[in-house]
């Protein structure tokens, strides 16, 4: 099989990255473009990678072809590929917010798998939710899976519906997680923490409190009830957020990308 990945961006590249060790490549080299001379040629002295710059010499050698560009470069993308490829071929799309539809009719092609990655990907924590038009095999199916699995876990999803959905959990997640993470080290400094003990406070309370979800069956609910007691310290901290409604605000916010991620797909 041929992997080609259209673009080397963050995400572009941290699933080339992640794909270059798959058994699926069979010891052949992953490919990449990007319009960047400089890039182009920095991913050139990487030994896992072809890379190019001339989208022609490329895109016909490819079996699966991942998009990677951002969204408002799709079209002209699309344009300059088209003539290049065939019916055959598999586009999986990295990019937000663009239909299957879109991509079919922009390529005028059929099988297209479309994906939400998120940014954790970079470190193989990643999850990737995807769903598929129906022209695509079941084995094309799992071929792709394992691909994405390279780079953390994948979550096979129903309709794109889910995928927009997606968006507004584990695609701008991370985002939801640094901006608290922001806001208790900011605390830590006010409460006089140096700038290094405020993050190692703040880091390995995360960590740790995931760890702990993710090696049992509780819940976050029971969770917090081990940690606070009545009357005491974390009780009082989780009054205040009650009080100020932050549970409700914290959907909100998800129901904010997950619309607006809608909204970027009637654009297309």
């Amino acid at each position: 099989m041929k992997v080609l990945v259209l673009g080397a961006g963050n995400m572009g590249l941290t699933y080339a990255e992640g794909m270059a060790q798959s058994p699926f490549l069979n010891n052949r080299k992953l490919m990449i473009f990007d319009v960047s001379p400089e890039k182009t040629e920095a991913l050139s002295t990487m030994a896992q990678f072809d890379a190019y710059d001339s989208i022609e010499e490329c895109v016909p050698k490819a079996d699966v072809i991942f998009i990677a560009v951002k969204p408002f470069h799709s079209q002209s993308l699309f344009k300059s590929m088209k003539p290049y490829i065939n019916d055959q071929q598999i586009f999986v799309s990295l990019m937000a917010g663009v239909t299957i539809k879109t991509i079919q009719d922009g390529l005028g092609v059929s099988k297209v798998i479309r994906t939400m990655p998120n940014l954790p990907a970079k470190v193989g924590k990643g999850v990737t939710s995807f769903t598929e038009s129906e022209s695509v095999s079941r084995i094309e199916l799992l071929t792709v899976r394992n691909l994405l699995d390279t780079t953390g876990a994948s979550i096979h999803v129903e309709n794109e519906n889910f995928i927009d959905a997606s968006t507004g959990i584990s695609g701008s997640g991370p985002a939801y997680i640094f901006y608290f993470m922001q806001s208790m080290l900011e605390a830590a400094l006010k409460m006089g923490f140096s700038a290094n003990d405020s993050k190692v406070l703040v880091s390995k309370t995360f960590e740790g409190a995931v760890k702990l979800f993710n090696d049992s069956d509780l819940s976050p609910e029971t969770w917090m009830d081990r940690v606070a007691s009545k009357g005491g310290t974390t009780r009082a901290a989780l009054d205040s957020m009650e009080d100020n409604n932050v549970k409700e605000l914290i959907k909100d916010a998800a129901y904010a990308a997950f619309n607006r991620a809608t909204e970027l797909g009637k654009e297309k």
